[in-house]
C-alpha cells in the first residue's frame, strides 16, 4: 500500500456510524433515526456534514444499521446531491451506505465499510449524534506531526457521566482509555468526543486475530470499549487532540435542548447564520425564501416591530409559520409551517414543524416533535413543563398539564395531568 505523507480534507473518507436505538433520546427516535431528528430547522446529522464539507470533505459514508437508520438518512440524503445544492458545495459532495450487513458495534461498522469500499485513504469516523466544531485542517496537521495511528478528539467536561474518559501524557499521547468510567475511576476530566482519525493502515488491524477475537468473543467490536483500549494496549501511537471550539451530544433530551441553546447563542463556529436575520442587533431569525414564506417573515416582523408579539433572547422561527397576536416566544425554536396561537409562551424549547401550539398554551424547556396539535384555551390552559418531550403526530386536549412527562407518537391525551409519566 503506497502512504502519502500529507493529507488534506479532501482525502478523508468520513464514515459516520448509525447504528443504535437512540434509547436515551426516546420517544422522538421511536420512528426516525437519532442522526435525522430534527435540531435548529434541519436534521441533527445536516449540521455535522455542513462543518466538514465546509472545510473540503466530499466523500461520506452513513454506517447504517437497521431500517429505521436507513431508511430516515437515505430518504433525506440520498447521494448527496440535494445537500451539495442546497450549500452551494462544489464540486459536491458524494454519500454512500453501508452495505446490507449488520455490525456489532461502531468499529465494527467501520471495518465493514472500509472492506466494502476498499478505502486506502485516511478515515475520519464521526458519531452520529455529535454536533462540534474542529479544525480539519490543524487535527490532520496534529495526526501527522506525531506520526499517530490513531488521533481522537478530546474535550474537558465537567461531569464525566456517560462518557469514555482518556488519561494523555504530556506529548498527548493517550495512556489510558475508560469507556463511562463512575467518577472515582474516571483517569482524567477528558471526554471521548467520538472524533477519530485514523492512518490508512487501520484496515490491515481489523484484520488480526486478536480483534477477531474480540468480536467472537463479545458479539462487539465498539471504539470506545473495545478498539481504543486494544490499540492502547498493543501499543500503537494513540493520542488526544483536544478541541478548541464547542462540542455537544445530543444524546438526552436535556442535552438536545442545551445545544439548541448554545446554537441559536452563536456558541458553534461552524453555523453562525440560520438565513433570516432580523438584524444585527438582535439573534433572532425569521426564515422565509419563497413569496409565500417571505409574505409570513414580513408578518412575524411587523408584530414583532409593532409589539403584538414578543420575541426575547435567541429565537429560531422557521419558514411559512404563523404567529398570533399575544404570542411570548424567548431563546427557542420554532421550525418551519408551525402555527402558534394567541398569547401561547413558548420558552428554552424546540417546536419542530408543522405543529400547531393553541391560545394561551404555556410551553417551557420542552420539545415537541412533529406535527403535534397541543389544544388550549383562554379558560382550558394547556401546560407542557420541565424536559416533557411530546413526540410526532400527538393531539393533546385543552386543560392538561404535562410535566416532566414523555409521550409516544400516534397518542391522543385526554384532558388530565401527566407527572414524571411515560405514555
Amino acid at each position: 500500500m503506497t502512504i502519502k505523507s500529507v493529507y488534506t480534507a479532501n482525502d478523508l473518507r468520513v464514515i459516520i456510524p448509525v447504528g443504535g436505538l437512540a434509547k436515551r433520546l426516546l420517544p422522538l427516535t421511536a420512528e426516525v433515526s437519532k442522526a435525522c431528528v430534527r435540531l435548529v430547522n434541519v436534521p441533527l446529522i445536516e449540521i455535522s456534514l455542513l462543518t466538514l464539507a465546509r472545510q473540503g470533505v466530499r466523500n461520506f459514508i452513513f454506517g447504517v444499521k437497521g431500517y429505521t437508520n436507513y431508511r430516515s438518512l437515505y430518504d433525506h440524503f440520498e447521494s448527496g446531491v440535494g445537500f451539495s445544492a442546497k450549500y452551494n458545495i462544489a464540486p459536491r459532495v458524494h454519500i454512500k451506505y453501508q452495505p446490507n450487513i449488520d455490525d456489532c458495534g461502531s468499529a465494527d461498522s467501520v471495518r465493514i465499510n472500509i472492506e466494502y469500499y476498499d478505502i486506502k485513504d485516511p478515515i475520519f469516523a464521526v458519531q452520529g449524534d455529535n454536533i462540534f466544531d474542529i479544525d480539519l485542517e490543524n487535527m490532520l496537521r496534529f495526526h501527522q506531526e506525531k506520526k499517530a495511528f490513531l488521533t481522537v478528539g478530546l474535550m474537558p467536561v465537567s461531569d464525566i457521566t456517560g462518557f469514555g474518559i482518556a488519561k494523555i501524557d504530556n506529548d498527548l499521547r493517550i495512556s489510558k482509555f475508560v469507556e463511562k468510567p463512575s467518577p472515582k475511576e474516571a483517569p482524567s476530566n477528558l471526554a471521548n468526543t467520538g472524533l477519530y482519525l485514523f492512518s490508512p493502515e487501520v484496515r490491515e488491524v481489523f484484520k488480526e486475530s486478536k480483534i477477531q477475537e474480540l468480536m467472537h468473543k463479545n458479539k462487539r467490536l465498539d471504539f470506545g470499549y473495545d478498539f481504543i483500549p486494544y490499540l492502547i494496549e498493543a501499543g500503537r501511537p494513540v493520542y488526544g487532540y483536544i478541541l478548541s471550539g464547542v462540542w455537544y451530544d445530543v444524546g438526552t433530551p436535556e442535552r438536545y435542548l442545551e445545544t439548541v441553546r448554545g446554537i441559536l447563542d452563536g456558541r458553534l463556529r461552524a453555523l453562525q447564520d440560520f438565513g433570516g436575520r432580523v438584524s444585527e442587533e438582535e439573534r433572532i431569525w425569521v426564515q422565509g425564501e419563497s413569496p409565500e414564506a417571505l409574505r409570513r417573515r414580513e408578518e412575524i416582523i411587523r408584530k414583532i416591530r409593532e409589539g403584538r408579539i414578543e420575541v426575547e433572547g435567541s429565537v429560531l422561527i422557521g419558514r411559512h409559520c404563523e404567529i398570533s397576536d399575544g404570542a411570548r416566544i424567548v431563546n427557542s425554536c420554532i421550525d418551519n409551517y408551525t402555527r402558534i396561537g394567541r398569547n401561547a409562551l413558548i420558552e428554552n424549547s424546540a417546536v419542530m414543524d408543522r405543529s400547531f401550539i393553541g391560545e394561551n398554551a404555556e410551553v417551557r424547556d420542552s420539545i415537541i416533535g412533529r406535527h403535534v396539535t397541543v389544544n388550549s384555551s383562554q379558560t382550558e390552559k394547556t401546560k407542557i413543563l420541565n424536559i416533557s418531550v411530546i413526540a410526532d403526530d400527538v393531539s393533546i386536549d385543552a386543560g392538561c398539564e404535562i410535566v416532566s412527562t414523555k409521550i409516544y407518537p400516534h397518542k391522543h391525551i385526554h384532558k388530565q395531568t401527566l407527572y414524571d409519566s411515560v405514555i
